[in-house]
């Protein structure tokens, strides 16, 4: 076995192990260290596919900036301990549905293809995930959803401004 499938195994496990940790937590602070745990892990993947900056976005953003604003808001609000009741009941029943309909699309997917070498060895091209390749890509084919979600997140930063703001009596 190649060095390369055994460090996917192990991060496989780690990523999942991680999301059920997440998952099962009922203190909010843990759930989210656990969801940092599995960005970091989602960051080595894109380093094994070769991603670099992408893997360094994936840590910046996700697991730096977003994750702190979580653990910010959880602890703000005072929402460490999770509730013990359920507010919606048919949630559990959906969710185990779910569970059961991915383990099996999964198991189909396995089944079909197997895990091979060639699913987790590099890109052919060196420029994958460059900033050069990500930036001609990002301002030449995807300018326009690019300036609509720059705008989209403007909008979305004024109105929790507006919404915050206390009002004059």
């Amino acid at each position: 076995m190649d060095g390369n499938l055994i460090t996917f195994y192990i991060l496989g496990f780690v990523a999942v192990g991680a999301a059920l940790g997440m998952l099962f937590s009922k203190n909010a602070v843990y759930s989210a260290l656990f969801l940092i745990m599995n960005f970091a892990v989602v960051a080595v993947f894109y380093l094994m596919l070769g991603a670099p900056f992408i893997a360094m976005a994936q840590v910046t953003v996700y697991a730096g900036a977003i994750m702190v604003l979580f653990l910010f808001v959880i602890m703000l609000l005072g929402a460490e301990k999770l509730a013990g009741k359920d507010t919606l009941t048919w949630q559990k029943p959906f969710a185990w549905l779910l569970v059961v309909f991915f383990v099996f699309a999964g198991a189909y997917q396995l089944g079909m293809r197997g895990l091979t070498e060639a699913a987790i060895t590099p890109f052919p091209s060196s420029e994958f995930g460059s900033p050069a390749a990500i930036g001609d890509i990002l301002f030449n084919q995807y300018l326009l959803p690019f300036e609509v979600t720059s705008v989209l997140l403007l909008v979305a930063m004024i109105g929790a401004i507006v919404l915050t703001k206390d009002r004059k009596q």
